[in-house]
């Protein structure tokens, strides 16, 4: 199992090292984790026609970056902690059917924050549409803005953690990224042209800070999650 962890990080170092993963076979576990000095959005490649448009709103303030993956825009910055998990075709955690690829690394994010004195749970498939409805309208052009499968959300049905795959016949990547404090939703919206959406993107979404008197920052939480991943996958 190889691992990597990037004190700070761009979005396109890191869609870089998911690309150059998913090159050949995936024999054996390996991730990375990162850390953001700067806002960024990436766009998933259906949302290829919103690119020119946010990218002349944003007018410099953040980086943009269009993902060979599909999905919904995502905001990373300071706020948050990602991960990238690459995995060959026969690991247990990306057996079954593709929801159940989610509930390995979705756990292990609840395992943690646990540790870490944040409470949260990972979402099963069956209680999805309803908590999307208990938590308003959802905002389906933004990863955050809608739930899925073994997601990691508060006993409200925020979303305090994202996840998403890539499926080749090469391998399967995961990845998930945690709020650790309030993210910048209205530079985001901003971008897409869907200022509106920054009320939703608040009520749908939760951080650290807003779940423990003692949060964890953000270095503390990735050096946590690296530690994790090496004890589960190694």
């Amino acid at each position: 199992m190889i691992a990597q962890e990037s004190p700070l990080s761009t979005i396109a170092q890191e869609q870089a090292w998911n690309r150059q993963q998913m090159l050949e076979p995936v024999t054996r576990p390996r991730f990375a984790v990162w850390q953001y000095e700067a806002p960024a959005i990436v766009l998933g490649c259906s949302q290829r026609k919103f690119e020119d448009g946010a990218r002349a709103r944003l007018g410099g303030a953040a980086e943009l970056l269009l993902r060979p993956s599909g999905g919904g825009a995502v905001l990373t910055g300071p706020w948050m902690v990602s991960c990238s998990v690459v995995l060959p075709l026969d690991h247990p955690w990306v057996q079954g059917r593709l929801p159940d690829s989610y509930h390995g690394l979705g756990q292990l994010h609840v395992d943690l924050l646990s540790n870490l004195g944040v409470p949260s749970t990972a979402l099963p498939p069956d209680q999805v549409d309803a908590c999307n409805a208990r938590t308003g309208p959802t905002v389906p052009w933004a990863c955050y803005g809608s739930l899925a499968p073994w997601e990691v959300v508060d006993a409200a049905g925020r979303k305090l953690v994202g996840l998403a795959q890539r499926r080749q016949r090469t391998g399967v990547l995961l990845v998930a990224g945690t709020l650790v404090t309030p993210p910048e939703w209205a530079l985001l919206c901003s971008a897409m042209g869907q200022p509106q959406d920054e009320a939703a993107m608040r009520r749908r979404t939760v951080d650290c800070t807003q779940l423990s008197a003692t949060p964890p920052d953000v270095r503390q939480l990735a050096r946590a999650l690296q530690q994790a991943l090496d004890q589960a996958l190694g």
